[in-house]
């Protein structure tokens, strides 16, 4: 069965670079950091709003695990397997997201095993980590397939995948649709890839990520609501206007979350290499 391209990936010869700059300029979460570059603010408000991270990565059995974190951000759960005594390495596209991982880790008296790399390109051996695990990240890449081929190669016989992919379709992608594509003619995947974070965000239906974990066995998900989807989360510089803060605050949450739970826009993918 063919890999899902559910919207084609972009081949411009700039495209990483074009990531890697997006998320060099806005690290995933650093509007929680506030002025003094407070790390604990910033895990208090991601395991807030996402309750579930904890006990999707298993962070609490990973004690002597060899465990690869793709795309680690600015350190958060990286910081968790090193506390949970994993041998936790970390890689990331953006240079400047692993510099405060690194001086995340160093406060919290923690040594570091974090490089720039390329998760289509993997700069590990075959049959290397018992864990690969990558939360959120996976979708920017141009090619997500080639991504969990790469974490499929890594990982040890019978070792365990823990991705999240963001599904198809969602509350957040109806909401940017409306704010972005609804005037422009674009399709409800298309506004998300133009206009979700980086450039390029490409969403799953379960099926097309069943057919990208094409290579692993006793594939399991589960979709859960993101901070998105249910306005929670802080607004970035654009939605900070009077109308957007009214949004915020009469938002139905309750509604939302009794009637809309197929349209969760993060998939917690399990999975296991033969």
């Amino acid at each position: 069965m063919a890999h899902a391209r559910p919207i084609p990936d972009l081949k411009e010869p700039d495209y990483k670079e074009r990531v890697r700059q997006f998320w060099d300029s806005d690290p995933c979460g650093a509007r929680y950091l506030g002025d003094k570059q407070d790390f604990e603010a910033h895990a208090r408000a991601r395991y807030e709003l996402e309750p579930f991270i904890p006990e999707f990565a298993g962070f609490a059995s990973s004690a002597e695990l060899r465990v690869l974190e793709i795309g680690v951000g600015m350190g958060a759960d990286y910081l968790e397997w090193l506390r949970a005594g994993a041998q936790a390495t970390g890689v990331d596209l953006s240079a400047i997201s692993l510099e405060k991982a690194s001086r995340r880790c160093e406060l919290a008296g923690y040594e570091a095993d974090l490089r720039v790399a390329d998760a289509e390109y993997l700069p590990f051996s075959d049959n290397t980590f018992d864990i690969v695990y990558s939360y959120g990240v996976l979708h920017h890449s141009p090619d997500t397939a080639k991504c969990l081929r790469e974490a499929c190669r890594v990982l040890k016989p019978g070792g365990q995948a823990r991705i999240m992919l963001y599904h198809h379709p969602s509350l957040t992608g109806l909401m940017l649709w409306l704010r972005f594509g609804l005037l422009r003619g674009k399709s409800l995947r298309r506004t998300v890839y133009d206009h979700l974070e980086s450039p390029g965000t490409k969403t799953y239906t379960q099926e097309e990520a069943g057919e990208l974990m094409a290579g692993f066995q006793d594939v399991t998900m589960k979709q859960v609501f993101s901070p998105g989807d249910l306005l929670l989360n802080r607004p970035s510089e654009r939605f900070r206007s009077p109308f957007y803060r009214l949004l915020w605050r009469v938002y139905p949450r309750w509604l939302v979350r009794k009637f809309a739970c197929k349209w969760g826009l993060f998939l917690l993918i399990s999975a296991r290499k033969q």
